[in-house]
């Protein structure tokens, strides 16, 4: 038998980006794709039950692909006497972050990663309550949630400007043994929605390329560690609270504001993903402010800059208020707790909030 027609590698989603994303944004060295997208097989058309929590290790050592392996990208630390000062506390939680983190070859994150990833309990039920075939992570960074996804959905794509974090994510989700659900795209968010959104709205639903995305997780930059202090104007309010309340308890922060968001005020990134999907899930700081997180649906038709059509009942009366007030939509913020300490704020929108199925 004849060797076997070399075709190209890129499927779904990884090839809509190549199709629509300006090459500015996107290239052939600056994209990466997983082994399975490869292939044209799929994973099963049903949704994968999920694990309680529990991390999976691969079966077989075999799966490991060393071309995956990113051992020497960055430093893995094992002892504590080798992390640098500012990362000590960090470091101190590595297998609250990842469970496999001492898993040979070991789990890696760069200075970034160890400050933004999510505990991997929280990003477990993150995904409980995301289950779905098609979900974007679309800041993955080093992938503590996109792993997450990759053990209740059928199918995770997984975004991040950086190629570092990305291999890092993709090294980190081989350990858990689910890199094959996984397609890792370095790209812009903010482009690829765009084009994603221009995409689906000009082609009819017959005719339409690439898989439609059923919920997107937004957890974007939140601005550093220093998020938690607010504003550098407010430095002197800090001050005052942090000599006002006694060392042992916990500061009554300033409140954060989705202007703080990175690259966009959160309200724009919002809208922005609105247009892919109504399905989103929001990870924010603990001290967000509930208004503006409220504001995000009862602001949504002034920002985005339209108005619903009126309707009239047979004798003239004008019923829009009344349809608009049965169809209100809800969201729903899910505290995020470790022990007895908040660490975040998770808000569910659309399909997502428990009343709203019907949205999905």
């Amino acid at each position: 038998m004849g060797k076997a027609k070399a075709r190209g590698g890129l499927t779904g989603i990884a090839k809509f980006v190549f199709d629509t994303l300006p090459s500015t944004d996107v290239s052939p060295s600056t994209v990466s794709v997983s082994q399975e997208a490869i292939t044209d097989e799929r994973p099963p058309a049903k949704r994968r039950k999920g694990n309680n929590g529990q991390a999976v290790e691969s079966d077989t050592p075999a799966n490991w692909v060393k071309s995956y392996d990113a051992t020497g990208l960055v430093t893995q630390y094992t002892q504590a006497s080798d992390v640098p000062d500012h990362l000590q506390k960090y470091f101190s939680q590595r297998h609250r972050y990842f469970s496999l983190y001492s898993t040979p070859p070991g789990c890696l994150l760069d200075e970034e990663g160890w400050y933004s990833v999510t505990p991997e309990l929280i990003a477990d039920q993150i995904a409980e309550r995301c289950r779905c075939d098609t979900i974007l992570d679309a800041f993955c960074g080093v992938g503590g949630n996109t792993i997450a996804f990759a053990k209740t959905c059928q199918r995770v794509i997984a975004l991040d400007t950086s190629s570092t974090r990305l291999k890092l994510a993709r090294h980190n989700a081989q350990i858990y043994g689910v890199a094959d659900r996984i397609e890792f795209i370095q790209a812009d968010y903010l482009s690829f929605v765009k084009s994603y959104a221009s995409h689906f709205s000009s082609s009819s639903s017959g005719n339409s390329h690439g898989r439609k995305i059923d919920v997107v997780f937004l957890s974007p930059p939140w601005g550093g560690p220093s998020y938690l202090n607010g504003p550098a104007e407010d430095a002197a309010k800090i001050n005052e609270l942090s000599q006002v309340n006694p060392p042992d308890q916990e500061s009554e922060y300033l409140s954060y504001s989705l202007a703080s968001i990175q690259p966009v005020h959160g309200a724009q990134l919002f809208d922005l993903t609105r247009q892919v999907t109504k399905n989103i899930a929001y990870y924010l700081p603990r001290n967000t402010n509930l208004d503006e997180i409220s504001e995000l649906l009862t602001h949504e038709r002034l920002r985005v800059g339209h108005r619903a059509p009126r309707s009239r009942d047979d004798s003239g009366t004008d019923t829009s208020t009344r349809e608009e007030d049965e169809c209100l939509e809800h969201v729903e913020v899910e505290e995020e707790w470790m022990g007895n300490k908040l660490k975040a704020l998770t808000c569910y929108f659309g399909g997502l909030v428990q009343g709203q199925e019907y949205m999905f």
